[in-house]
């Protein structure tokens, strides 16, 4: 089995891959087979162009920082976008306390209700979306390259995970994916490198998410609540119940 060339790893999958692995690396990268090669090649192209990830096409939904279904809540936290539930009122709410939005509020109105029905269908486009790879532990200390990446069910994450690639990659954690699993996330921080870019990043849960003292890179769709609590986070926060912000600087995207 021969070692693949630094100027053959280039010419198969770009620049950005060299980056990603360190030019130290790609001199002991060997494949099995030319197929393996192939199917790596072809990997990064469909990732680079952004398939499979990130709230892009989400239609009416876009604008939307948090959407939920019937509730709302923030406190002593921030929100850069807009703020909307499925709900009318009375069942639902946007309840701040010590809470600026830069953004406009909608309960249960037609723009709401049309954003959360998107939200509803990248759900479920998401959902259906082929992994690439299967991860286990917290991801502290992983370099990922663009791609879908799955837990068969829960994750509780901790420490730095780094997502490298180009402007135009995207990257999809699916979560929960045998049919149940939530996303827990303590002291976790996402670092984007070689022009990665948040909106780009997909956070797919089949139940709930809580984040805690977290700076997390990427928008949440959840199947249950969406429980943030002190930290930033950059990106959308949308879930099929209620969204909950405390000290928290949400920014969307």
């Amino acid at each position: 089995m021969a070692d693949r060339s630094s100027a053959t790893v280039r010419a198969m999958a770009g620049d950005w891959v060299l980056a990603a692995l360190g030019s130290s690396a790609v001199s002991s990268i060997t494949a099995s087979s030319a197929a393996d090669w192939g199917r790596m090649a072809a990997l990064f192209s469909r990732q680079a162009k952004g398939d499979g990830g990130g709230t892009g096409s989400s239609g009416a939904a876009a604008g939307f920082a948090i959407l939920a279904n019937a509730a709302v809540t923030c406190t002593n936290g921030t929100i850069t976008g807009d703020v909307g539930t499925f709900q009318a009122t009375p069942t639902g709410s946007v309840t701040r306390t010590s809470c600026p939005i830069a953004g406009t509020v909608h309960v249960g109105d037609r723009v709401a209700t049309q954003a959360y029905n998107a939200f509803l269908a990248k759900y479920d486009a998401v959902a259906t979306a082929a992994c690439d790879a299967v991860l286990t532990g917290t991801l502290a200390g992983r370099n990922l390259a663009p791609g879908v990446y799955c837990f068969d069910a829960a994750a509780t994450l901790t420490g730095v995970l780094t997502l490298t690639g180009p402007s135009n990659a995207s990257w999809t954690f699916k979560i929960g994916t045998l049919g149940t699993g939530a996303l827990t996330g303590t002291n976790f921080s996402v670092v984007l490198a070689g022009g990665a870019q948040a909106c780009n990043v997909t956070w797919w849960v089949s139940q709930a998410a809580t984040l805690t003292d977290s700076d997390l890179k990427g928008s949440i769709l959840a199947g249950a609540a969406i429980t943030l609590t002190r930290g930033t986070f950059n990106g959308n926060a949308w879930s099929k119940a209620d969204v909950t912000v405390t000290g928290t600087a949400v920014t969307g995207c």
